[in-house]
């Protein structure tokens, strides 16, 4: 098949989805596709027409994540400034594939923008539809949506920091407390408030993503993350820093987080769960595939914090670790994703 890889944009999570997506074109190249990987924003080349030809089997990606966050200023000034969040050529060369593989993480990519858009142009892509993708992509609709369900979720209230008397709603949910931007993945913007003294930093830091935030209730436990994929329930992953907590640096840099998979848990907290994962998957309208985080606590009980609709691909990535646990190896696990969202 011809598959364009979709990569980048305009997100703080720019970098990871570079490199998931080389490494997507590559696997995708080993299974005998032909492959076009593009960066959604900064599209085709000047004088590059799209076209068939464009696709190669060659397979030679290549892209590293960075320990910060990229600077998306620079992205668009180095585009002359251009507003438009879909660049040169990208719809035409997406139209020409056999179906677009969904490389990107946050922003446009994953909050239903995108899909809405290739879906009136007709074009067949991977993972959730453009309703799964915004209800799991705002994570206050996410808690809403998951207490309805009777998925426990942790207290919290959202916040504009713009308007709302943020320290009062602090004092309401209490400390520790976890600040968050309402619709960024990849811990981007992500603090955990342990007394009144880190609450400024935290909201400036909040804020440099977006006005909305989620102030939530702490919870303490160890951190795991199920994946589901085509329907199919994943071993859960362990997650464990070697400092810190789970930010954007100990994600995506090697050698800094240990992970176990499968998590040494048991199997009434394993089937709890899975459970969990089958209704989230069902009640957010996701497809294809998708990650759901969650916080055991220490009598068992599984504390669900959001979902993931286009899990990472980096090499440090949990949801691939997950699928070689029951013998889907990378090379396959990329297949497969394609062949789901051919059915």
């Amino acid at each position: 098949m011809n598959i364009v890889v979709l990569a980048g944009g305009i997100s703080p999570e720019r970098d990871v989805s570079l490199t998931s997506a080389a490494l997507i074109a590559n696997a995708l190249t080993k299974s005998g596709h032909k492959v076009f990987l593009v960066d959604v924003y900064e599209g085709l080349a000047e004088g590059v027409v799209p076209s068939i030809d464009l696709f190669s089997d060659e397979g030679n990606y290549t892209y590293k994540v960075d320990e910060s966050i990229p600077d998306l200023d620079a992205v668009i000034a180095r585009n002359g400034g251009r507003k438009a969040l879909i660049g040169p050529g990208v719809l035409e060369i997406c139209a020409l594939a056999d179906v677009v593989y969904m490389g990107l993480h946050g922003a446009m990519g994953e909050n239903g923008q995108l899909q809405a858009t290739l879906d009136n142009y007709g074009i067949r892509y991977t993972g959730s539809g453009y309703i799964g993708s915004l209800l799991a992509m705002d994570k206050d609709l996410t808690k809403k949506l998951l207490s309805l369900e009777g998925i426990p979720t942790p207290e919290g209230v959202l916040c504009d920091l713009k308007t709302d008397d943020i320290r009062a709603m602090v004092k309401k949910i209490g400390l520790p407390c976890v600040i968050k931007p309402c619709s960024c993945g990849s811990s981007v913007g992500v603090s955990i408030i342990e007394n009144e003294t880190e609450l400024e930093a935290a909201l400036e830091f909040a804020m440099k993503y977006e006005d909305k935030v989620l102030i939530e209730k702490k919870i303490v436990g160890r951190e795991m993350t199920v994946g589901i994929l085509d329907g199919e329930v994943l071993p859960a992953v362990e997650i464990i820093p070697k400092s810190g907590y789970y930010d954007y640096k100990n994600k995506y840099q090697s050698g800094l987080t240990e992970e176990i998979c499968p998590a040494h848990i048991t199997k009434e907290e394993a089937d709890k769960m899975a459970d969990y994962t089958r209704r989230a998957f069902s009640a957010l309208k996701l497809r294809g595939l998708a990650r759901i985080d969650y916080i055991l606590t220490s009598d068992g009980e599984a504390i669900c914090l959001e979902a993931n609709t286009l899990p990472g691909m980096t090499p440090t990535s949990l949801l691939p670790q997950e699928a070689a646990a029951v013998g889907i190896s990378y090379i396959e696990l990329c297949d497969k994703i394609v062949k789901i969202a051919l059915k």
